[in-house]
Protein backbone atom coordinates (compact mmCIF):
# COMPACT_ATOMS: atom_id res chain seq x y z
CA UNK A 1 0.00 0.00 0.00
CA UNK A 2 1.60 3.44 -1.12
CA UNK A 3 -0.02 6.74 -0.21
CA UNK A 4 1.08 10.23 -1.20
CA UNK A 5 0.12 13.59 0.30
CA UNK A 6 0.86 16.92 0.94
CA UNK A 7 2.03 18.99 3.86
CA UNK A 8 1.79 22.74 5.22
CA UNK A 9 5.05 23.53 3.21
CA UNK A 10 4.23 22.16 -0.38
CA UNK A 11 6.80 19.19 0.41
CA UNK A 12 5.62 15.68 -0.15
CA UNK A 13 5.00 12.97 1.83
CA UNK A 14 4.89 9.33 0.97
CA UNK A 15 3.80 6.53 3.14
CA UNK A 16 4.28 3.07 2.33
CA UNK A 17 3.66 0.11 4.31
CA UNK A 18 4.53 -3.32 3.43
CA UNK A 19 4.06 -7.13 5.07
CA UNK A 20 6.78 -8.57 6.88
CA UNK A 21 7.22 -12.23 7.28
CA UNK A 22 7.73 -12.32 11.29
CA UNK A 23 4.01 -11.47 11.01
CA UNK A 24 4.29 -7.47 11.88
CA UNK A 25 4.81 -4.35 9.46
CA UNK A 26 7.01 -1.63 8.74
CA UNK A 27 6.01 1.81 8.10
CA UNK A 28 8.31 4.21 5.83
CA UNK A 29 7.39 7.60 5.93
CA UNK A 30 9.74 10.42 3.70
CA UNK A 31 9.72 14.00 3.90
CA UNK A 32 10.87 16.83 5.79
CA UNK A 33 9.82 16.82 9.56
CA UNK A 34 10.39 19.50 12.61
CA UNK A 35 10.85 18.89 15.95
CA UNK A 36 12.09 20.54 19.17
CA UNK A 37 15.38 19.53 20.99
CA UNK A 38 16.40 20.63 24.40
CA UNK A 39 19.32 20.23 25.66
CA UNK A 40 20.06 20.05 29.58
CA UNK A 41 23.28 20.26 31.45
CA UNK A 42 22.82 17.30 34.08
CA UNK A 43 24.39 16.47 37.33
CA UNK A 44 27.97 16.39 36.14
CA UNK A 45 29.77 15.30 39.15
CA UNK A 46 30.08 13.98 42.48
CA UNK A 47 32.13 14.22 45.52
CA UNK A 48 32.32 12.55 48.81
CA UNK A 49 34.22 15.47 50.64
CA UNK A 50 34.13 14.27 54.23
CA UNK A 51 32.66 11.45 56.22
CA UNK A 52 32.01 11.86 60.39
CA UNK A 53 30.84 9.69 62.39
CA UNK A 54 27.95 11.29 64.82
CA UNK A 55 29.17 10.21 68.61
CA UNK A 56 25.86 9.26 70.62
CA UNK A 57 25.28 8.21 74.63
CA UNK A 58 25.56 4.78 75.63
CA UNK A 59 21.61 4.58 75.43
CA UNK A 60 22.31 5.05 71.59
CA UNK A 61 24.90 3.04 70.76
CA UNK A 62 23.03 0.33 69.15
CA UNK A 63 23.41 1.61 65.52
CA UNK A 64 26.50 3.51 64.59
CA UNK A 65 26.07 6.54 62.64
CA UNK A 66 28.12 8.13 59.65
CA UNK A 67 27.58 11.80 57.86
CA UNK A 68 28.57 12.26 54.67
CA UNK A 69 29.46 15.74 53.00
CA UNK A 70 28.80 15.37 49.63
CA UNK A 71 29.21 17.95 46.55
CA UNK A 72 28.28 18.23 42.99
CA UNK A 73 28.85 20.09 39.96
CA UNK A 74 26.33 20.90 37.05
CA UNK A 75 22.31 20.70 38.01
CA UNK A 76 21.08 20.59 41.45
CA UNK A 77 19.59 17.22 42.46
CA UNK A 78 15.88 15.76 43.44
CA UNK A 79 17.13 12.70 44.83
CA UNK A 80 19.87 10.81 47.19
CA UNK A 81 20.56 7.09 47.09
CA UNK A 82 22.23 5.49 49.00
CA UNK A 83 23.57 1.76 48.32
CA UNK A 84 25.40 -0.05 51.35
CA UNK A 85 27.06 -3.32 50.07
CA UNK A 86 29.62 -5.65 51.35
CA UNK A 87 33.68 -4.74 50.70
CA UNK A 88 33.74 -5.94 47.10
CA UNK A 89 30.49 -3.88 45.87
CA UNK A 90 29.03 -7.05 44.71
CA UNK A 91 26.22 -8.13 47.30
CA UNK A 92 23.88 -4.88 48.43
CA UNK A 93 22.80 -4.47 52.32
CA UNK A 94 20.66 -2.01 51.92
CA UNK A 95 19.26 1.04 49.75
CA UNK A 96 17.98 4.33 50.64
CA UNK A 97 16.49 6.79 48.65
CA UNK A 98 15.93 10.23 50.09
CA UNK A 99 14.00 13.31 48.13
CA UNK A 100 16.55 16.37 49.03
CA UNK A 101 16.00 19.84 48.03
CA UNK A 102 19.22 22.01 47.33
CA UNK A 103 19.05 25.34 47.00
CA UNK A 104 21.82 27.17 44.80
CA UNK A 105 24.78 25.40 45.72
CA UNK A 106 25.39 21.63 45.36
CA UNK A 107 26.45 20.58 48.98
CA UNK A 108 24.40 17.94 50.76
CA UNK A 109 25.00 16.12 54.43
CA UNK A 110 23.81 12.62 54.35
CA UNK A 111 23.18 10.62 57.34
CA UNK A 112 23.33 6.71 57.04
CA UNK A 113 22.91 4.43 60.32
CA UNK A 114 25.31 1.07 59.92
CA UNK A 115 23.74 -1.79 62.38
CA UNK A 116 27.40 -3.47 62.66
CA UNK A 117 30.77 -2.81 62.77
CA UNK A 118 32.49 -3.81 59.59
CA UNK A 119 34.08 -2.75 55.99
CA UNK A 120 31.47 -0.87 53.86
CA UNK A 121 31.00 0.15 50.35
CA UNK A 122 28.85 3.19 50.01
CA UNK A 123 27.81 4.25 46.80
CA UNK A 124 26.03 7.55 46.86
CA UNK A 125 23.82 8.46 43.98
CA UNK A 126 22.05 12.19 43.24
CA UNK A 127 19.60 12.31 40.44
CA UNK A 128 17.24 14.99 38.86
CA UNK A 129 14.75 14.33 35.85
CA UNK A 130 17.37 14.55 33.26
CA UNK A 131 20.41 12.55 35.04
CA UNK A 132 22.46 10.76 37.60
CA UNK A 133 25.81 10.67 39.09
CA UNK A 134 27.49 8.41 41.45
CA UNK A 135 30.55 8.71 43.71
CA UNK A 136 31.41 5.06 45.99
CA UNK A 137 33.82 5.07 48.61
CA UNK A 138 35.07 2.32 51.31
CA UNK A 139 34.33 2.82 54.95
CA UNK A 140 34.99 0.89 58.03
CA UNK A 141 32.69 0.95 61.22
CA UNK A 142 33.77 0.11 64.34
CA UNK A 143 30.55 0.36 66.75
CA UNK A 144 30.70 3.58 66.59
CA UNK A 145 33.89 5.25 65.13
CA UNK A 146 34.69 5.18 61.63
CA UNK A 147 37.27 5.32 59.15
Amino acid sequence: MTRASSNSDSSATVESMEDNPDGGCHIYRNGYYRTVISVVEGILEVNIIQMMSIQMTESQAENSLVDFVVNCQGSLPTDVCTVVSDPTCQVSKSVVCDPVIVTDECLLTIRRAFEEPGTYCINITLRDDTSQALASTLISVNGGKST
